[in-house]
C-alpha cells in the first residue's frame, strides 16, 4: 500500500508517540518536499523531533504545482504526487484540503481513521487516551466527532 502524508497528521501521530502506525498499518509512506518542509520547520517548535525520519521518504513532483492557489504548498504538492505515484491514500486532516483532493477523486484518511485501524488490528487497545492526548496538545478534531468515534468503538467519551 502506498501512502502520502500531509504535515499534519505526520505531527500529531508524533504528538501521541505513535509515527509507527503509518509503516505498521499501511506500509510505503511517503511526503512530497513542501512536507518535509513544513515538517523540519514544526519539528522542535512542538518538540517532535521524531518527525524527521521521514527525510529518507522525500518525492519529488514531477510536474508544475497546479493546485498551489487552492491548497497549501504541503498539501498540493501530496495531492500532484499521489496521482504521480497511483497512491492508495492521501493522509490529511486538514478539512478545506481533503474536501479539495476528494473532489479530484482522491482517496483521503486521517489521523483518527489511523488510530481506528490500529485498534481494529490490535496495534493498540483503546483510542480515547490517544484523543485526551491529542486535545491536550492542542491537535483539534471536533469533540463530537471524536465522541462519535469512541461510541462506535465502545469506548467512554470524552
Amino acid at each position: 500500500m502506498i501512502i502520502i502524508a500531509d504535515t499534519g497528521p505526520i505531527i500529531s501521530l508524533a504528538i501521541i508517540d505513535k509515527l509507527n502506525l503509518l509503516s505498521e498499518l499501511y506500509g510505503e509512506i511517503y511526503i512530497p518536499n513542501a512536507v518535509w518542509e513544513e515538517l523540519v520547520k514544526y519539528a522542535d517548535v512542538l518538540n517532535v523531533p521524531k518527525v524527521k525520519q521521514f527525510k529518507n521518504n522525500i518525492r519529488y513532483i514531477n510536474s508544475e504545482n497546479y493546485l498551489s492557489n487552492i491548497m497549501d504548498d504541503g498539501e498540493s504538492e501530496a495531492v500532484i504526487l499521489y496521482k504521480e505515484m497511483n497512491a492508495d491514500s492521501f493522509l490529511v486532516d486538514d478539512k478545506h484540503a481533503r474536501d479539495i483532493a476528494e473532489s479530484l477523486n482522491v482517496t483521503c484518511i486521517g489521523t483518527l481513521a489511523t488510530l481506528i485501524d490500529a485498534k481494529r488490528s490490535g496495534l493498540i487497545k483503546e483510542i480515547r487516551p490517544y484523543f485526551q492526548k491529542l486535545i491536550e496538545n492542542d491537535r483539534y478534531f471536533s469533540t463530537n466527532l471524536l465522541n462519535d468515534i469512541l461510541v462506535k468503538n465502545n469506548e467512554e467519551i470524552i
